[in-house]
């Protein structure tokens, strides 16, 4: 048996450059990742066949499941006849912007390359993860990086200065299909990327809090008007920074010590909103 830990991701910027030929977009964003984790386990079974259970009744159990995509994609590509059993105790949510089900794909082939010893290096298992979806490469190198291209090119970076993290989700998710549709380039918001990445080299954490911006964000809140209400009751309860992640709806707000991450934690109505303070990794 074999436990892995898939930890959710935030953007410390998102730039969308350009529409692509191939329908995606190229995009420069900086990544981290942060101490809120879905729990995975897996063990090999005699019988030829991928079986996937979780904790939330509503995670799909076979191929629109990103992590059954990515036990079955190795299963074919190194023709392994042995059955695997995975278990999925569910913490991130869904649709949410913070890579839960690209993050669960990573941790799927990190583990079946031990399970299995396969051999894979880390550019083999971001191949591998780039035919499931633009985020599972950064998900599967884990730390925090510069990712180019889909989100396929990455470049380590220095990690955030030691800081809380508070999350704030809708009840409601947002598709990224739906967002990205509604990118219109001769507006959009084009944050300093430049500028993030100077800030983490500099480990200046109130540069890098004032520097983080996502394209996307505007879209999200045209759409979704609550997302922004998030976003401004973040920084009224006192954050050094809030921004909402990927393509929403998730808001998240930085400050330096737990007991003010705690404090603002308290303050947001939990029946409206999933809620988490969590440490940045990265």
């Amino acid at each position: 048996m074999i436990i892995e830990k898939a930890p959710a991701k935030i953007n410390l910027a998102l730039d969308v450059i350009n529409k692509r030929d191939d329908g995606y977009h190229n995009l420069k964003m900086v990544m981290t990742t942060i101490d809120l984790y879905d729990r995975i386990t897996f063990e090999k079974i005699d019988e030829n066949k991928i079986i996937l259970n979780s904790n939330k009744h509503y995670l799909p159990n076979d191929d629109k499941n990103l992590a059954y995509k990515a036990a079955k994609l190795i299963k074919e590509n190194y023709k392994i006849d042995k059955g695997i059993k995975i278990y999925i105790d569910k913490n991130i949510p869904v649709a949410a912007g913070l890579a839960g089900g690209s993050s669960d794909a990573a941790a799927t082939i990190r583990a079946l390359n031990k399970m299995f010893k396969l051999e894979m290096n880390l550019s083999d298992m971001i191949n591998i993860g780039e035919k499931i979806g633009s985020d599972v490469p950064f998900c599967i190198y884990n730390k925090t990086a510069i990712a180019e291209g889909r989100g396929e090119i990455l470049t380590p970076i220095r990690k955030v200065p030691k800081c809380w993290v508070v999350l704030v989700k809708p009840k409601f998710g947002v598709s990224t299909k739906e967002i990205f549709g509604n990118v219109n380039y001769l507006d959009i918001f084009h944050p300093n990327v430049e500028q993030v990445i100077s800030s983490l080299n500099n480990q200046d954490y109130y540069q890098l809090c004032s520097m983080i911006g996502n394209s996307l964000e505007n879209v999200t809140f045209k759409l979704y008007p609550e997302v922004q209400e998030i976003k401004k009751k973040l920084l009224l309860l006192g954050v050094d920074a809030a921004l909402m992640s990927g393509s929403g709806p998730t808001v998240f707000g930085f400050v330096k010590k737990e007991k003010k991450a705690k404090k603002i934690l308290n303050s947001i109505d939990t029946n409206k909103y999933k809620v988490y303070a969590v440490r940045i990794l990265g």
